[in-house]
C-alpha cells in the first residue's frame, strides 16, 4: 500500500509539471525579482517607479507575443484620474447660510452655481443609514446630485471633510458632481436653496497594461487574467528601509499574468485570452474599475484575478483558495480539472476580511461576471502584508511557480470553451 500511494504521489506530481512544464521557476524569479526591485521605488501610483514597472511589463507583453486589444495601438490603456483642491463654498438654505465646513463637494467640475430650479437630483442621507456605504452608492450617480445629510452623521461627516481638506482627493470620476451639505437642526424648509462652490482640478495619467491572445474558435468570448502592479512605493523607514517592494502584493500575481500569457501563446486557445496588469488598486481599485467601464461583461466568460500568492497556504503545500467560491461553479470547474494532480482549490478560509470585495475581481463580479480572486496569503497573520517586509526574500518560488502551473491546467476547460462557469447573482453583492 505504501508502494502504491508514493507512485500515486509520484503520477499526481508529474502531471502538475508536464501539463505546464512551460513554467519555470527561474523564469518566475527573474520577473518577480524585476517587479519587486528596489530600483522600483515600490510602484507606487503616480511616482516614477511605476511607470519603469509599466515600460517593463511592456516588454514581457511584446516578448511573449501578445496583441493589444482590438483598437488599441499598444498594450497602455491609458486613462485619467484628477487632483482637487477645495475652494471657496456657500450654501444658503433660504435665507440662512451653511458654514463651509458643513459642505463636501466631490466631482471634477471646478466650478457650481445650483438652486432649487437648477436640474439636479435631490437626495436626503437619513440617520439610519450609514455614512460610507452612502458614499458608494454615489458613484453610481447619473446627474448632478445634493445631499442633506442628517445630523446623526457629523462624526463621519466631519473625518470625511477633514481628510479632503488636508490631502485633496486623487479618486475621484470624471462623473457628475456630488455636494454633501451637512444640515442644521433648524434646516425644516429645504425648498429654497443654493449652492456656490469652486475648486482646483489637476488632471493625473495613469496605464493599465493589457495585451491578448485571439482565440482560434471562439474568438468573441473572454477569459480576462489579471493582477495589480502598483504598490505603495517609498514609506515611513523601518530601519535603513523605506521602500514597500509588494513582491507578494502583487508582484506575485503579475508575474503569475505574465507566465500565463507566455504559456498561452504557446498552447493556443479556443476562446480570446486577456492579460492585464491593473494600476491603482491600492488606492481605490481605479485600473480595474476603467477597465471594467470598457468591457461587454456578457462577452467575459470568467476572470482569473491573482493576488498574493508567494507563501504556503493555510491548507499547506500545493493549494490555494478562491474568493467568493460558492458565488458561481468556478471554483468546481477548477477541482475538476485538477482531479490528477496534487494541487487544490478551496473556499476562502477568510470571510471575515471581505476579500471577494477587496481585489481587482469585484467590479466585473458586480457585472455578473464570474470574477474571483485566487490567492495563498495568510491574511490574519500575515505580519508582512503592507510593510517594507514584503520581500522576494521572503516567498516561496516554488509555490508561486506550482500555483501558476495549477491555474493553467485547471483553466483549460474554460480556455478551450468546452466550460463555462455560471454567472454571478450580481444583484446579491455589496456595491
Amino acid at each position: 500500500m505504501k508502494h502504491a500511494h508514493i507512485l500515486t504521489l509520484l503520477i499526481s506530481v508529474s502531471a502538475l509539471t508536464t501539463h505546464a512544464q512551460d513554467i519555470r521557476e527561474q523564469e518566475v524569479k527573474r520577473i518577480l525579482s524585476t517587479l519587486a526591485a528596489d530600483d522600483m521605488e515600490g510602484r507606487k501610483t503616480f511616482e516614477p517607479g511605476i511607470e519603469k514597472a509599466a515600460r517593463f511589463l511592456e516588454n514581457e507583453f511584446t516578448k511573449a507575443g501578445l496583441q493589444p486589444l482590438a483598437g488599441a495601438t499598444n498594450f497602455r490603456q491609458a486613462f485619467h484620474r484628477y487632483n482637487t483642491t477645495p475652494g471657496p463654498r456657500q450654501v444658503h438654505v433660504g435665507k440662512a447660510e451653511i458654514r463651509a465646513e458643513r459642505v463636501i463637494v466631490l466631482g471634477v467640475a471646478p466650478a457650481i452655481d445650483w438652486n432649487q430650479n437648477s436640474d439636479v437630483d435631490v437626495q436626503t442621507l437619513p440617520a439610519s443609514e450609514q455614512f460610507y456605504d452612502y458614499l458608494r452608492k454615489l458613484r453610481d450617480v447619473k446627474k448632478n446630485t445634493l445631499v442633506w445629510v442628517d445630523t446623526a452623521h457629523t462624526d463621519d461627516f466631519n473625518k470625511f471633510y477633514e481628510n479632503l481638506q488636508q490631502k485633496g482627493s486623487k479618486n475621484l470620476d470624471s462623473l457628475p458632481s456630488v455636494v454633501l451639505v451637512l444640515k442644521q437642526a433648524e434646516d425644516t424648509d429645504l425648498k429654497t436653496w443654493d449652492v456656490k462652490a469652486s475648486q482646483q482640478v489637476t488632471p493625473l495619467y495613469l496605464s493599465n497594461i493589457v495585451g491578448m491572445i485571439r482565440g482560434k474558435t471562439k474568438p468573441d468570448e473572454y477569459v480576462i487574467f489579471s493582477g495589480h502592479y502598483d504598490h505603495l512605493g517609498i514609506v515611513k523607514p523601518v530601519g535603513k528601509d523605506s521602500i514597500a517592494n509588494g513582491a507578494d502584493d502583487d508582484a506575485s500575481g503579475v508575474t503569475a499574468v505574465v507566465m500565463l500569457a507566455k504559456y498561452y501563446k504557446q498552447h493556443p486557445p479556443a476562446r480570446s485570452l486577456i492579460f492585464v496588469a491593473f494600476t491603482a488598486e491600492e488606492i481605490g481599485g481605479y485600473g480595474s474599475r476603467y477597465f471594467s467601464q470598457k468591457q461587454d461583461p456578457d462577452k467575459v466568460v470568467a476572470m482569473f484575478n491573482i493576488e498574493m500568492i508567494g507563501k504556503e497556504s493555510k491548507f499547506g503545500k500545493n493549494s490555494a483558495f478562491i474568493t467568493g467560491y460558492e458565488r458561481s461553479d468556478f471554483g468546481k470547474i477548477l477541482e475538476k480539472n485538477l482531479q490528477n494532480s496534487i494541487f487544490h482549490f478551496y473556499p476562502d478560509p477568510y470571510p471575515e476580511q471581505s476579500l471577494f470585495y477587496r481585489s481587482d475581481n469585484a467590479t466585473l463580479a458586480r457585472q455578473g461576471v464570474p470574477a474571483h480572486t485566487i490567492s495563498t496569503d495568510q491574511i490574519d497573520s500575515d505580519k508582512l502584508y503592507h510593510s517594507v517586509g514584503d520581500e522576494v526574500s521572503t516567498l516561496d518560488i516554488k509555490n508561486i511557480t506550482s500555483t501558476i502551473q495549477a491555474i493553467a491546467i485547471s483553466a483549460r476547460s474554460i480556455v478551450a470553451g468546452t466550460d463555462t462557469p455560471a454567472r454571478i447573482d450580481k444583484e446579491g453583492l455589496k456595491r
